[in-house]
């Protein structure tokens, strides 16, 4: 069973959903690959992180509004990461000549930012991103900003 808790910032209130993914890996996979591209910007991260909260209220300083993807059962946090790593290598595949250059997808952790439908970084990717000026010319691409 994996819980999501999909946060509205402008609600008080949280909308909460689970779904039983338990029997189905296709199930699961599309469910994430479906998040990923559609969403110009999204956090996956573990319920109650600091760090994810750090995320989305940087974005939300910038005018984005992040969906947000909490997982809340540790024991399912692993099967999540495996499919964020399966969406990058069949976007991979699918651009052979435009691979990713991160070193550290073998090692993806939460929080961790999708911007445009491919994996941007953690938190310290976004931060440096941000102090750069690399993080809104970025967020324009991706469609989450419009000025």
């Amino acid at each position: 069973m994996v819980d999501i808790n999909l946060e509205d910032p402008l609600k008080k209130g949280a909308m909460k959903i689970s779904d039983d993914y338990s029997g189905s890996r296709g199930k699961l996979e599309a469910g994430i690959k479906g998040l990923v591209s559609e969403n110009a910007v999204l956090i996956f991260g573990r319920r109650g992180c600091c760090m994810c909260h750090v995320m989305k209220r940087l974005l939300l300083a910038l005018g984005v509004n992040p969906t947000v993807y909490e997982v809340i059962d540790e024991a399912d946090e692993i099967s999540v990461i495996n499919e964020l790593l399966s969406v990058i290598e069949t976007h991979n595949n699918d651009h052979k000549g435009n691979k990713e250059t991160h070193s550290d997808y073998s090692e993806l952790q939460f929080p961790a930012v999708y911007i445009g439908g491919k994996l941007f970084g953690g938190l310290d990717r976004l931060m440096g991103a941000h102090i750069t000026g690399e993080l809104i010319p970025k967020l324009k691409q991706a469609g989450a900003l419009w000025l």
